[in-house]
Order: structure tokens, then sequence, then C-alpha cells
């Protein structure tokens, strides 16, 4: 039996801006309109991505830049091969906490590596494979720091000083403006109640963009 792929939606953005707090909302404005959606995590997923998520956060021994990019990566490769492609062909919707955007912003923008080194690995691991949908939930520094100040022990990205984020958030902003179809913007530095509305405004409109007849406007 033929069946119609999943779609693959990201929610990106540097740390403080409410991705853990709205990924379960999303998951369930998708179920209630009967899809059905596996919710999963970069770098994570899969055990062997799990461990190198646990050693790239929590481990105490130093990684270089270029050993970080590498580390995100193979967790890449496996999470697609095991568990993303796999849902997509069954027509599951794969909603994913981070993806090769946050390579972009956090190795490219954060640490300095070159755009053409991501972009070489990422032709390589992902093979064409890009989100449908990225929401990018956006917030200043001032309210991001404050945020991650609330938080119990910091992981090691949580550790880096204000101008590793803004690097992070300009290049975040800057793949919005390349691709603005695909990265949706959402102010997330607003209430709770407004950032949802907006959410689930452009997960509506995205869908209805599925439903519309091909070669509509």
């Amino acid at each position: 039996m033929n069946r119609v792929p999943g779609r693959f939606i990201t929610v990106e953005g540097i740390e403080g801006v409410g991705k853990s707090t709205n990924l379960g909302f999303i998951a369930e404005h998708l179920r209630a309109r009967g899809i059905e959606v596996l919710v999963t995590r970069e770098p994570g997923g899969t055990p062997l991505a799990e461990s190198i998520r646990c050693l790239l956060l929590e481990g105490t021994c130093s990684v270089s830049p270029l050993a970080e990019l590498l580390l995100m990566f193979a967790g890449r490769a496996s999470h697609l091969d095991e568990l993303i492609r796999p849902a997509l062909a069954a027509g599951t919707w794969v909603l994913c906490d981070r993806f090769t955007d946050a390579t972009h912003a956090y190795q490219g923008g954060g640490r300095g590596l070159s755009k053409a080194t991501i972009a070489a690995l990422a032709s390589l691991v992902q093979k064409g494979l890009e989100p449908d949908l990225t929401l990018l939930l956006d917030a200043g520094l001032a309210v991001s720091s404050s945020r991650r100040g609330g938080r119990g022990t910091a992981d090691r990205f949580e550790r880096e000083a204000d101008p590793f984020f803004e690097r992070v958030r300009q290049a975040y902003l800057e793949l919005a403006r390349t691709q603005p179809e695909r990265v949706r913007i959402i102010d997330a530095g607003r209430p709770l109640e407004a950032v949802r509305r907006d959410l689930v405004a452009e997960l509506d409109r995205f869908m209805a963009q599925l439903a519309a007849p091909e070669g509509a406007p």
C-alpha cells in the first residue's frame, strides 16, 4: 500500500526562547487535526545520537569546533537513517527540536566554521532531505539571558557568553532572510499566549498550502 510521506517540521532558536515549552503544544495542535506525530530532538533521537548528545553537552573533555561539528553530523546520520526517514516514509510527521539550521547557527555563526564545510557535510548526510517548515523562535539577548539564568546546571553551550549567542542569533536570522518561505520567525519575547497564536497561524498556513490544489496560488 502506497503511503503519503510525512512532513518534517523543525523548531529552532537560541537557549531561553521556549522551544521545549512549545514543542509539546505544536505536537498536540497537529494531533488534534488527525496527524500522527513523532517528536524528537537533536543532537539525539537514537541511542548513538543520545550518547553523542551527552558527550557534547555534559562531557568534561575539551572538544574543538571541528570535532564538535563532525560529532553533530555523526549523530544526525544515525538520527536520519534510524528514525526520521523511516517515520516519514511511513506517513508520520516528524517534529524535531533543532536540525541542521542549528549547525549553521551554532557551529557556523557561533564557532566560526565555514558555510562551505557545513554545507558539504549536510549534502553527504542528508542526501537532499530538508525540513518542510522551520519555526524559528526568536528573542533578544536580554530575554534569553534572563530565562537561561533561571535554569539549573548549565550545559556546555549554555555556559557560553552573550557574544556567542548574539552570533548564533544573527546566523539564524540570516537563514530566515534567505529562506523566508521555509523558515518562519516567531517573536518569542512576548507572552506565551501571543507566541502560541502565531505558532497556530503558521501551522495552519502550512497545512492549508498542503491541502491547496496543485498550481493554486
